[in-house]
């Protein structure tokens, strides 16, 4: 039954004309979403152990900073007030990211990840998008960035909103797929299968510094 599935799907979306390969630009950027302590421990409401996922954007980040290739690198905070009823309304659905609050071991950046606090760009954000209501896509463009490489969590999150609003604003999306991990399996493959059907390519850790290589 699952391989009878597989095969409609395949053929459903090859004649919809889903899931052609992105153009990958000569100026990429890494952008690592959300893998903060929160996130990547297991011990927080919304955490889980992504420590896999921490190693492969490790290796990532070193090639990047290696390559002089721009990091931006995005953390959920929220203050106090802004958990309140009524005011977030996504906390009203998420209620676990009421955590995430200013000041706290939660949105505290994973303490394995290599940052350069003189070349790594930090942006707080308040939604799942790594795009909505911060100044990356401004930051992108002035740098030239024509491709971006998402990576961090969660693949049915922020990484999908991401990756949509990336496309959205006129960048090509890369997605390595050893180094965005979920909660859940399910929804993290149900999400890259999205990804690499409408949005971007999902590939291997292995491709991503290969592309950088050649950038």
């Amino acid at each position: 039954m699952s391989n009878l599935y597989d095969q409609q799907t395949d053929a459903t979306y090859e004649r919809a004309g889903w899931g052609a390969a992105v153009t990958r630009g000569a100026s990429p950027a890494l952008v690592v979403i959300d893998l903060t302590r929160g996130f990547t421990d297991k011990s927080f409401p919304a955490g889980s152990d992504l420590t896999e996922v921490v190693q492969a954007n490790i290796e990532l980040m070193n090639a990047a900073h290696s390559r002089d290739i721009p990091v931006f690198i995005t953390r959920i905070v929220y203050q106090e007030s802004e958990t309140l009823p009524g005011v977030t309304t996504w906390l009203t659905k998420a209620t676990g990211m009421r955590g995430m609050l200013e000041g706290t071991e939660a949105v505290a950046m994973d303490p394995r990840l290599p940052i350069d606090p003189e070349r790594d760009v930090v942006l707080e954000k308040k939604g799942a998008s790594a795009f909505h209501g911060t100044p990356l896509a401004a930051l992108l463009r002035a740098r030239g960035v024509d491709t971006v490489l998402l990576t961090g969590a969660t693949t049915s999150g922020c990484i999908r909103a991401s990756a949509v609003d990336a496309v959205q604003d006129g960048f090509s999306v890369l997605v390595p797929q050893e180094a965005v991990g979920d909660r859940a399996e399910g929804p993290h493959e149900a999400n890259l299968f999205d990804i690499q059907a409408k949005y971007g390519d999902v590939i291997t850790v292995e491709d991503a510094i290969q592309y950088l290589d050649q950038s």
